[in-house]
């Protein structure tokens, strides 16, 4: 029971977060679960795409080549296609996406239904300490993707004249920002019993990019709800 407390606990906290910063029209209920449930599907998803791959990935003589492989090819760009995947097809078309702020709202929400299956994997793994740090990087790390996926997915919606590039970027700099996130520690672990040095510059690099990612998030939530257009109506 612990466990699925560490697990869903820190999910829980930022999804109610996300649900009361959207002050002006609340999205319905279900539609929200569903958007969770589809991040839930697309984290397996992503399990039943990379599995029969692996045995296919290079070997790399380099640290950082094999860093740099495992958090993009990996990680960062199957998992965040699947996560914009699962989100376009929950939402993109559903008349209560009617504003700039509910595509960060179901992104994140889409966002942490995979995290939250992550979590509960690497829990049951790797027990009760690997699930409080996650609680404190991964699972925010997550949100945050999903905060820029949705910044630009709504983009994509209301400023339909640059469609096709915000959907662009409604995948791209999540897949930036994921991949960034895991190549900074895949090269820290992999570098660190034989280099301690280079491996702490580059957990100080991971502590600076999540401090910037996290502002970062916060501007673009406050931009759109700032700009909601059921703000001079309530």
């Amino acid at each position: 029971m612990l466990l699925v407390f560490i697990s869903v606990f820190p999910v829980i906290v930022i999804l109610l977060y996300i649900y009361f910063r959207d002050k002006y029209e609340k999205e319905p209920i279900g539609l929200l679960l569903k958007a969770f449930v589809g991040g839930l599907f697309s984290a397996l998803a992503t399990i039943l795409f990379l599995s029969p791959l692996h045995s296919f990935f290079p070997e790399f003589y380099s640290v950082h080549g094999m860093a740099f492989f495992r958090a993009f090819a990996g990680a960062a760009i199957p998992e965040e296609i699947l996560k914009f995947a699962f989100l376009y097809f929950i939402i993109w078309n559903n008349r209560n996406f009617n504003e700039n702020f509910d595509g960060i709202v179901y992104a994140v929400f889409v966002a942490l239904g995979f995290a939250c299956f992550e979590n509960v994997l690497y829990v049951t793994e790797y027990g009760a300490g690997v699930g409080i740090m996650r609680g404190i990087f991964a699972v925010p790390g997550h949100a945050l993707d999903g905060v820029i996926m949705g910044y630009y997915f709504s983009l994509a919606r209301f400023k339909p004249a640059k469609r096709s590039g915000y959907l662009l970027k409604s995948v791209l700099y999540p897949v930036i920002a994921h991949g960034i996130y895991d190549f900074l520690l895949f090269y820290a672990s992999g570098i660190a019993e034989d280099n301690p040095f280079m491996a702490g510059l580059a957990i100080i690099a991971f502590l600076i990019f999540i401090v910037a990612l996290w502002r970062a998030g916060f501007r673009k939530i406050k931009q759109h709800v700032e700009t909601s257009v059921f703000k001079t109506t309530s």
